[in-house]
């Protein structure tokens, strides 16, 4: 526009032309978080696709050793070395040029809550492209990131003329000329880094080492074909015995099993005992302790999801049967477990040395219904929960505690994490499952937010699910491929106990 040359107006017209300037370059918080997001799942899929690599590496190891395999294993343990070499020294480079960036966004150490935070400025337009640029003041790191990125992809090739045979045309580190919004080609750091907020370059680096160790494990698994199935070595051991019962009077049989357990670190079991998920002890093996409370005979139920030796995943159920004496006089024992659910009916016995006449039944922290030894709790809140038996007016108080009913699990298809991509376009439907409890309840998806990136997504793509019908995001599945990491958060769902948040979850494509 031309300025007018009265100077007051002149001045008006200079301030609102940098005002403009200044709205053109605010980035939203939503814009910010939404890449926080993303950056989160990434560094979980790189993550978990470590731990992935690490098995494949074992088993090679462990098929060197093995006569029948040892040629064939040394051969390509060697080409499989040389891809986890030159993958861990490409993500250590990333990881130095995060480091890099952060300070470039003025990264400083700061006391909140008595711990120290990282922060730095995620919205800095300028960060990224002092760093990678290659402009004047420019440090030039685009060129080399890009560079480095050829380059590793070629070496990563080259290890075996079958592994270029089988990949050079689906390698996933792509560095190739971008699109812009105008329609014109940008080279790899204008397109990438150039005015780009920090926090969207950090979860960009994090998509280029996604990338690497992907590459690592399409590489090295193809290693691993060429010889065989993943073996699982057992290198952990413990002593195992059971009695046919833990409550016995004189002159009764006891008999006792015993074995030797044999586990594998790489099996990684999830186990959950009495419903509630509990950590393996430096054995390899779960323990759970709590004060038992009820009377008469008992129970509490052991769920195990594991690796089998040939990478499926199985799971084993079983209950632990004990009894508790009951003293005499009143007694209240819970038919499902030792705690009160909200938002459920909760069966109870209540036992009495009395006819129930000559009892009455109280209760503080939630109410207490039926008659007879047969009786419903509800309750409301967190908390102590107190049932009163009277017999012939002598109360004896029972406490128990109360608890929310777990988060439910967030699965589409298997569940995994992650999946290959020809199933994953065939999925319909998303649910909210809840493992490992003794009620039987039923959750409904309300909504969610689900966000593409990787491959077939230059751009980070961002939708929404109003159900378990995963039909309003279905016109974006035709871009999903390999690479791709579909990430489903601000998960909301419907149970008996009203509407809750709970974990989202990110699928990495394969």
């Amino acid at each position: 526009m031309a300025l007018p040359k009265e100077p007051r107006q002149k001045m008006i017209n200079l301030m609102y032309l940098v005002l403009t300037a200044l709205l053109a370059l605010n980035v939203s918080s939503e814009i910010l978080n939404a890449f926080k997001v993303v950056d989160k799942s990434l560094i979980t899929s790189n993550t978990n696709l470590t731990a992935a690599n690490a098995t494949i590496y074992e088993s090679l190891k462990a098929k060197m050793e093995d006569a029948g395999t040892r040629e064939k294993a040394t051969y390509w343990n060697e080409r499989a070395e040389k891809a986890r070499k030159l993958s861990s020294d490409m993500s250590a480079y990333i990881d130095q040029l995060k480091l890099d960036l952060k300070k470039e966004a003025g990264s400083k150490m700061v006391d909140v809550d008595g711990k120290q935070v990282e922060q730095f400025k995620e919205d800095d337009l300028e960060a990224a492209t002092r760093l990678f640029g290659n402009g004047e003041g420019g440090k030039k790191q685009g060129p080399e990131l890009e560079n480095r990125l050829k380059a590793y992809t070629k070496a990563m090739l080259d290890i075996d003329p079958e592994i270029r045979k089988q990949y050079e045309k689906t390698f996933p580190v792509d560095v190739s000329p971008q699109i812009g919004q105008d329609g014109k080609q940008k080279e790899f750091t204008e397109a990438f880094f150039h005015m780009t907020p920090t926090v969207a370059a950090l979860t960009l680096l994090s998509k280029f080492q996604n990338n690497v160790k992907n590459a690592e494990n399409l590489v090295s698994g193809f290693c691993h074909t060429q010889v065989g199935a993943v073996k699982f070595i057992l290198n952990k051991f413990e002593p195992i015995a059971t009695a046919n019962s833990t409550y016995l009077m004189p002159g009764e049989e006891l008999v006792v099993t015993a074995g030797v357990g044999a586990f594998n670190d790489a099996s990684k079991p999830v186990i959950s005992i009495g419903g509630t998920p509990t950590a393996l002890n430096e054995k390899g093996v779960a323990e759970k302790k709590f004060n038992v409370s009820g009377g008469g005979n008992q129970k509490v139920h052991v769920s195990i999801s594991y690796t089998k030796p040939d990478g499926t995943q199985d799971k084993l159920e079983k209950d632990v049967e004990y009894t508790v004496g009951t003293p005499g006089g009143a007694a209240v024992m819970l038919d499902k477990m030792n705690v009160f659910y909200i938002g459920v009916d909760n069966p109870v016995t209540i036992g009495s040395p009395t006819g129930w006449d000559k009892t009455t039944v109280s209760m503080t922290g939630g109410t207490i219904t039926g008659t007879g030894s047969k009786r419903t709790v509800r309750v409301t809140q967190i908390g102590p929960a107190k049932i009163t038996v009277s017999p012939q007016g002598k109360p004896s108080t029972f406490e128990f505690r109360v608890k929310k009913i777990p988060d439910p699990v967030f699965k589409v298809g298997t569940g995994k994490v992650r999946m290959p991509s020809v199933e994953f376009k065939n999925q319909q439907f998303c649910r909210a499952e809840l493992e490992n409890f003794d009620f039987d309840l039923q959750f409904k998806v309300v909504s969610a937010t689900v966000y593409f990136s990787g491959a077939g997504f230059p751009n980070v793509v961002t939708s929404a699910i109003s159900g378990n019908s995963l039909a309003p995001i279905i016109s974006f599945f035709s871009r999903c491929q390999p690479g791709s990491v579909v990430t489903f958060d601000n998960v909301k769902v419907q149970g008996p106990d009203g509407v809750r948040s709970i974990d989202g979850k990110s699928i990495a494509l394969y």
